[in-house]
């Protein structure tokens, strides 16, 4: 399999460098659609769809101009890059900075999705951040100036060849988009790790609480529905949540994704360690609580059957 997908929004948090590992646990062939609720930039989406483990996809978010940007590549991909080089140069015509927030208030007014995808791709670490009545709020990362347009271009146009036709996306509440989900469907879960949506530390326009994927989960098991869930994790002693409980799903293998740069730059050794829950469809062959490096994947030879 290859996973030299495209990548068009630049959004902290993405899954792509994991993908490999995520992907090697849906075995080809065996589902006909791969259902991602809460998508982000659709990192294991592009990537099943670039190996051909499904025929059909559903793109879904909560965050309306986000899915707006997945319209957009799929219907007039060609219209957003122009829009988006379009904005890229006009940050150069005088302040950057002073041009980024003009772009950023128009966006919080008109919901434009290429000023949202140049906001995403100019912001600080790409860290997409929305206050709770729905107003982009991050700032421009000073250091650089964002996706070149050429670059941009590129990546959208292939995600747009790879999914056009085959993809459905949907703005709505994740038990809503689940609802039709069957057994012929695997569905990815990505949602908003719980040391971020909850407490002090809440980023997100729509956090999710621990309580909800439990259920969720729940409800998935009885449905026979098949699932991946990446969900809590660590970085050195820093936990984001709680395990969830073995009574949700028995099966958590641990994601060793490498050293953290950030704690690098703060002149620590800290590892930054990712949790995947499996369904119980899926499992065959995966030892609970067993602790991978992403080194031991391979687009090649998965790793897991």
């Amino acid at each position: 399999m290859r996973f030299d997908a495209p990548h068009p929004i630049p959004y902290q948090g993405s899954k792509r460098r994991l993908a490999p590992a995520i992907l090697s646990f849906i075995p080809p062939g065996r589902f006909k659609r791969l259902v991602e609720p809460f998508a982000g930039s659709a990192s294991i989406t592009l990537g099943a769809a670039k190996a051909d483990l499904c025929a059909e996809f559903v793109i879904a978010d909560i965050l309306e101009p986000l899915t707006a940007i997945w319209r957009e590549i799929l219907e007039r991909p060609e219209a957003l890059s122009e829009a988006y080089r379009d904005l890229w140069r006009s940050q150069f015509k005088g302040d950057p900075t002073r041009r980024f927030n003009e772009i950023r208030t128009e966006f919080n007014l008109d919901h434009d999705p290429a000023k949202l995808l140049f906001l995403l791709a100019r912001c600080v670490k790409n860290a997409v951040r929305f206050s709770t009545s729905g107003q982009f709020n991050q700032s421009p990362d000073h250091r650089r100036r964002g996706t070149h347009p050429d670059t941009m271009e590129r990546e959208i146009i292939a995600a747009s060849k790879l999914l056009r036709g085959r993809c459905k996306v949907v703005c709505g509440d994740f038990r809503k988009v689940l609802q039709n989900a069957g057994p012929q469907d695997i569905v990815y879960l990505d949602p908003p790790y719980q040391g971020t949506s909850e407490g002090r530390d809440s980023r997100y326009f729509k956090g999710v609480e621990r309580q909800a994927i439990v259920e969720l989960l729940a409800d998935l098991n009885d449905r026979g529905i098949e699932y991946v869930l990446s969900y809590d994790g660590q970085c050195g002693d820093k936990s984001y949540g709680r395990p969830l409980p073995s009574a949700a799903n028995g099966h958590r293998v641990l994601l060793e994704v490498g050293r953290s740069s950030q704690a690098t730059l703060n002149g620590l050794d800290a590892v930054t360690v990712e949790s995947v829950y499996l369904s119980p469809g899926l499992t065959a062959g995966v030892r609970a609580g067993v602790r991978v490096s992403l080194k031991a994947f391979s687009p090649q030879v998965p790793l897991f059957p």
